[in-house]
């Protein structure tokens, strides 16, 4: 087994900044170029999902104008609602006064960045569950090559359908999804807890069959990252803060400076790379790799 050390920790660095947002799994491609190298156990699976916290600040840092403008108007927006809400309360039979239900849908329209982050919180939920739940059982026995390329592959495939399908556009701004297409992209984010599938991928194609436009859904996908990895990323470091010494750490914290600046740069690339081509040179690249991986490790 190889040693823990900053050489590996930079090799990582890179891998997870150029994987993290791109649909091809951050994941996946950890774990495999961690076999390749001999890193592998405990301390590997710990490593693989801590260091995503570089990736998590590059999109906080690429995103921070959009990130404190929705935070704003938010707070903003509660504050009107809660106004709204305590007069229905004082005279809810007064003429004029709008029932509950109506209340709620016009709420859903006048305060579109409110319910943007409350659909965030819904989206995070299905997949926080259900890892919380078999994380354990992941991590034993589909923390592995041949699983992460079967993933590979069949998400490539996922890819090229979808593309080829090009569903109907219905939200090209990023601040008009609303509840229930959140909780539909949260579902498809569950995919994602199988290693090489690519949370990613889970959630732009989720976007996209919810009727994002590729640009939105990438971005959502981006915004979706942060409460997904922060919470991933705490978990783990919690859990396994046992197996590392002062010097793993300091090793951990230069793999997370380099994946914060690959990262950063690939969310650039990405953004304007999505807004005038498809997926399928992802797909492609799945595919490709998957196979590849089969055939090594058969």
């Amino acid at each position: 087994m190889r040693e823990w050390g900053p050489e590996l920790a930079v090799v990582l660095g890179v891998v997870e900044g150029l994987t993290e947002y791109l649909p091809v799994s951050s994941t996946g491609h950890l774990i495999l170029v961690g076999h390749l190298l001999g890193f592998s156990g405990d301390l590997a699976a710990s490593v693989e999902i801590s260091i995503q916290l570089g990736a998590i600040l590059a999109v906080i840092a690429y995103e921070r104008r959009k990130v404190a403008s929705f935070l704003s108007d938010a707070a903003r927006e509660q504050g009107a609602l809660r106004a709204e809400i305590r007069a229905h309360r004082v005279e809810p039979r007064r003429p004029g006064v709008q029932g509950w239900a109506e209340l709620l849908r016009r709420s859903t329209e006048s305060s579109p960045h409110l319910w943007f982050l409350i659909g965030l919180g819904v989206a995070f939920l299905p997949a926080a569950v259900v890892g919380l739940i078999a994380h354990r059982w992941i991590e034993a026995y589909l923390f592995n090559p041949r699983t992460v390329a079967a993933a590979l592959v069949a998400g490539g495939v996922v890819i090229l359908i979808v593309e080829g399908m090009r569903p109907r556009v219905r939200f090209d701004q990023l601040h008009r999804i609303g509840v229930p297409t959140a909780l539909w992209v949260g579902l498809a984010q569950c995919v994602s807890l199988v290693p090489g599938v690519s949370r990613s991928a889970a959630t732009i194609i989720g976007g996209l069959l919810a009727g994002m436009d590729r640009k939105v859904a990438t971005e959502y996908s981006f915004f979706l990252a942060l409460p997904t990895l922060v919470a991933a990323t705490t978990y783990k470091a919690l859990k396994s803060h046992a197996l590392m010494t002062g010097d793993d750490l300091l090793a951990l914290g230069l793999g997370m400076v380099v994946s914060f600046l690959v990262a950063w740069a690939v969310i650039a690339a990405f953004l304007a790379f999505v807004t005038r081509h498809s997926l399928r040179v992802f797909a492609y690249y799945r595919i490709l790799l998957g196979i590849t991986v089969l055939l090594i490790f058969r």
